[in-house]
């Protein structure tokens, strides 16, 4: 049975996702899946969906606000538009959305259904019960606005959803992972992310299970029995806690030193700079892949072979390809364009059964964690400000603008905090 794997805060943010960071989104998505899908196989990229700490980061390497709520409704469009043309050859389908999408899931679910041989009636109506579980059964003062249902060829599905909070503006991300969910309203979810903001009823807690039973009684008894029972719940003891589950905080500020584990950053900067692991020297020569681009790669192939234990600082996946909103530094699109070549080309060679490329790119995930116990380099405020430095040079764009032009040049900047010692790499 599925049992919620961590917590974490999602503070509430504005704005919309600009069409030229939309587009890559989309493009990292997808190849993103499809490494995955190459590497481990379908299930493995519906078990990574539906680990918090591992969506979080995926949103971080795409140039999203590494720390907020539009993480999630970004990411879920991303692999929905990404996804969308070669569904039917991943067995992927992803369904419905934030708000009048996240209706259309059903009717969504129905279409794949009678293309791959589904029980569409099921499918519609596990997204309607998961909604319901977690909008009714689990009162936690979110209210749900997104629903995404991505289902595989073979039935099994991953649902993420999220609510939010607007007094508090704080949001709450729900996973659900099919496999091992033998009880709906019995401790279903995979994992359930966001801050423990006072009481929380939770009637899918096994401790509930005689509170689930009263409730089917009461409303069999009719309207009189249930406004008794209420008076007299008035002033009654509070039910025995859940255990707290493992809290990922994410604070409403930009990337700063404390929220990067350095030495993993240090391992990625060292495999890009170092040595390039065997069978690297093709992508090298790929027209514009440079060092930086080298240390993009490291990260992005570190979301797709890092171990689970790896994502517990999802801000050191931002200093991939930075982030719209100018933090921790304006998005590099030369980097990103050239990282979206590389992955590409890897993974139209394997489909043709050629995979020395990507093989490539997972040996320098694993040149990174080899390294990062030995590796030395700048500390993280010093990284961050060398390439908002350098930030014009490889095409650096918020929403602010161009960087190092009009409005863009003024973006706020955080007073660095303490530092955590020097270090040296070359290439900073």
């Amino acid at each position: 049975m599925a049992r919620p794997s961590g917590s974490a805060d999602l503070p509430l943010h504005g704005g919309r996702v600009p069409p030229w960071l939309a587009r890559r989104m989309a493009a990292l998505g997808r190849v993103v899946v499809e490494a995955l899908q190459l590497h481990y196989g379908r299930d493995e990229v519906l078990r990574r969906l539906a680990h918090p700490f591992w969506f979080q980061s995926l949103g971080c390497v795409m140039g999203m606000d590494w720390h907020s709520s539009g993480i999630t409704t970004s990411v879920v469009g991303a692999l929905k538009r990404g996804l969308e043309p070669v569904a039917d050859e991943l067995g992927l389908h992803v369904c419905g959305g934030r708000g009048k999408h996240s209706r259309r899931t059903p009717e969504e679910l129905h279409a794949v259904a009678e293309r791959r041989a589904l029980d569409g009636d099921g499918l519609a109506r596990t997204s309607k019960l998961v909604a319901k579980v977690d909008n009714a059964a689990v009162q936690d003062g979110f209210q749900l606005y997104l629903h995404a249902f991505i289902v595989a060829d073979d039935g099994r599905w991953v649902v993420v959803q999220q609510g939010m909070q607007p007094a508090t503006r704080y949001a709450r991300r729900y996973h659900w992972l099919s496999d091992g969910v033998s009880d709906f309203v019995e401790e279903p979810h995979s994992a359930i992310e966001g801050e423990q903001r006072g009481e929380i009823i939770n009637l899918t807690d096994r401790r509930s299970r005689d509170a689930r039973a009263r409730c089917l009684s009461l409303v069999g008894e009719g309207p009189t029995r249930v406004l008794g029972a209420v008076r007299e719940a008035t002033g009654a003891p509070q039910p025995e806690r859940a255990p707290l589950l493992p809290h990922l905080q994410m604070p409403a500020h930009d990337v700063r030193g404390e929220d990067v584990i350095a030495r993993r950053l240090h391992g990625a900067l060292a495999a890009a700079h170092e040595a390039a692991p065997g069978g690297f020297d093709d992508l090298l020569l790929t027209p514009g892949v440079g060092p930086r681009t080298v240390e993009a790669l490291a990260m992005v192939s570190e979301v797709i072979h890092g171990a689970p234990s790896r994502f517990s600082d999802p801000a050191r996946f931002s200093l991939a390809h930075g982030g719209k909103d100018g933090h921790p530094f304006p998005v590099p699109l030369e980097v990103y364009d050239r990282t979206l070549e590389v992955y590409r080309r890897a993974i139209e060679q394997a489909a043709l059964g050629r995979e020395e490329k990507l093989e490539a790119l997972r040996r320098l995930a694993r040149e990174s964690r080899r390294l990062e116990h030995g590796a030395r380099g700048s500390a993280v405020e010093a990284h961050i400000e060398a390439e908002r430095r350098r930030s014009p040079e490889l095409g650096g764009m918020s929403v602010l603008g161009p960087a190092g032009s009009g409005a863009a040049a003024q973006a706020p900047r955080r007073a660095p905090r303490k530092r955590k010692g020097q270090l040296d790499l070359p290439g900073l």
